[in-house]
């Protein structure tokens, strides 16, 4: 995707496998709207390129991906509305295209994956996590709401536990995240990669056009696709609790690494 794209990679081999990789170890690979935009683009070429057959989506250093970038959802909070409803329709849209995307997904899970990267796992196909990856969906300890990835949350890891993981932002480990559906397997640290490359074998034995209708067809089926009317509702509800006093205070404090107004200590 060439050096302006360094926040996301993409590489292809020749065996039709896209491995992409989010690039921004530096904040935990958290993303912005450049990366959202980048992903989106990258995802596009991978739908319409007849050589793809899987894609495997992974985290560059010790972990997967933090959610969104806590800076700019600060900013954004600042942001008119339309640019404001726009930062939300970008996770939203990014989530649809991967959730969506034509070709077998596979996500191979390190480290920290909190927030709209655990929305990604839930968009996956498959996924696979080490021992020792920790997960969350946290936004609600920053005083914002998962809106955009939350149609995903509820479908991959079904409404109860959905409810409970989303509402109390506390966080869980690989074990939890394979009870609850969120990964399919959990494998030592060492073991990922090739178990990962396992299932893509796996996948490769499959005819590719079988498996693109395959795909459409259950979350057709299931109602686990999203209309531009749907992904609006969803980014309107994120900017308006983003731009709200909680999201100000949330985010404030999480930046200045302190408890925010409502977080109350044990007595």
């Amino acid at each position: 995707m060439g050096k302006e794209a360094a926040s996301v990679l993409m590489e292809i081999d020749a065996r039709g496998i896209a491995r992409v990789t989010l690039n921004r170890p530096e904040v935990n690979n958290a993303y912005d709207e450049e990366m959202l935009g980048r992903l989106e683009q990258g995802l596009a070429r991978i739908a319409s390129d007849p050589a793809v057959r899987v894609v495997v989506i992974a985290g560059a250093g010790r972990h997967f991906q933090a959610g969104a970038d806590l800076a700019w959802l600060r900013r954004a909070a600042s942001y008119p509305p339309e640019q404001a409803f726009a930062a939300s329709m970008a996770t939203t849209r990014t989530m649809r295209a991967l959730n969506e995307l034509p070709k077998p997904t596979v996500a191979m899970v390190r480290g920290a994956c909190f927030g709209g990267g655990a929305g990604m796992v839930c968009c996956c196909d498959v996924a696979v996590a080490e021992e020792g990856a920790i997960f969350g969906l946290t936004e609600v300890r920053v005083g914002v709401a998962p809106t955009p990835i939350s149609t995903h949350l509820v479908h991959a890891l079904v409404l109860r536990h959905a409810r409970r993981y989303a509402l109390t932002g506390e966080r869980f480990d690989a074990a939890e995240a394979r009870r609850i559906g969120l990964v399919h397997e959990v494998v030592p640290p060492e073991a990922l990669e090739a178990r990962v490359e396992a299932i893509v074998e796996e996948i490769l034995l499959a005819a590719p056009g079988a498996v693109a209708r395959s795909k459409a067809s259950l979350l057709a089926s299931t109602g686990w696709t999203l209309s531009e009317a749907e992904m609006a509702a969803l980014a309107h509800d994120s900017w308006m609790q983003r731009a709200s006093a909680e999201g100000r205070e949330g985010l404030a404090a999480f930046l200045e690494k302190r408890r925010p107004a409502w977080a109350k200590a044990k007595g």
